[in-house]
């Protein structure tokens, strides 16, 4: 091959090379921006973390808010965002059912990773996607009964704060007929836990999943000096992989991290925090969001 002819193709294979390199990961973090935030950061949580994220390479960050336009949830933004990062508390059912839904179908589809946060245990698109896992499972668990012979009927998930013996969802109540119908009630998960504590007692977090994606860079225990105590049974499906449990001096305990699949997409939820304590400026919980971020693209 001539010279010259070859250094056309190296400089074309150089190009499309250039061309189908993935650009950073885009974020959105989301935030209800409460007042009571400010307490502990100088704006608001969401935009601490924000800015924080921004600074580190291959990570672009737009932070949104309730009160923006559309709830910050506008098709341009919900299109643009590979992850989004979701704080709520107070508000959460001022967002519309039909933009939780539209994450929901981004989540199934793999376009998005959607991260809770704390409080957002109860945000309107985490309760839809834990819904979807736990009527994924089910699926699965009656998958050798022909689907015209299987019937499932929902209870919606209550949310309130449920007694310590109450039963745990999401769980199922089955009764196989003699025609070979499987009729099942789907309890929905509360995706709630029975006793918290915003006293701002330290915590001790354990990572129990060292090598998953995850745990990157984590010491094995650490420490947080103030945050919010949320107690097991916490009702929600049971987790593809619980990467760190949290623990309290008077006996309480939590699975702080976990991650969950939902159709091809990612869901992880973080549990510390309280928006009245600086969690969201303890190095170790950054880098443990930058790897639930850089998680999106892995395989």
């Amino acid at each position: 091959m001539k010279p010259l002819v070859m250094a056309l193709l190296l400089a074309a294979s150089g190009l499309i090379a250039r061309a189908t390199e993935p650009g950073p990961i885009r974020a959105v973090v989301w935030d209800e921006r409460q007042p009571e935030q400010k307490q502990a950061y100088d704006t608001f949580l969401g935009d601490e973390i924000a800015t924080r994220l921004s600074g580190l390479p291959g990570i672009e960050v737009r932070s949104v808010a309730l009160d923006d336009a559309e709830q910050g949830l506008s098709p341009e933004i919900l299109d643009w965002a590979e992850v989004i990062v979701w704080w709520s508390h107070k508000r959460n059912h001022d967002v519309p059912l039909d933009k939780a839904r539209r994450i929901v179908e981004r989540v199934r589809a793999g376009r998005m990773m959607y991260v809770g946060l704390h409080s957002a245990h109860w945000a309107r698109p985490f309760t839809e996607l834990m819904d979807e896992r736990a009527r994924a499972d089910v699926r699965r668990q009656f998958a050798d009964v022909p689907a015209e012979k299987l019937v499932i009927t929902e209870v919606p998930g209550l949310r309130k704060v449920p007694a310590r013996d109450a039963r745990f969802t999401p769980a199922t109540d089955v009764d196989r007929k003699p025609d070979g119908t499987v009729a099942v009630t789907l309890h929905l998960p509360g995706c709630i836990f029975p006793a918290y504590r915003n006293d701002g007692k330290p915590s001790t977090v354990t990572v129990l999943d060292p090598k998953h994606p995850l745990a990157a860079g984590l010491p094995e225990v650490f420490t947080l000096p103030q945050t919010e105590m949320y107690d097991e049974p916490y009702h929600v499906p049971e987790p593809d992989a619980v990467i760190c449990e949290e623990t309290w001096e008077a006996g309480e305990r939590f699975r702080s991290v976990m991650a969950w699949r939902v159709g091809t997409g990612k869901v992880v939820y973080i549990r510390p925090g309280h928006e009245t304590f600086p969690v969201w400026k303890n190095d170790h919980m950054l880098r443990l969001l930058e790897n639930a971020i850089r998680w999106q693209r892995a395989r």
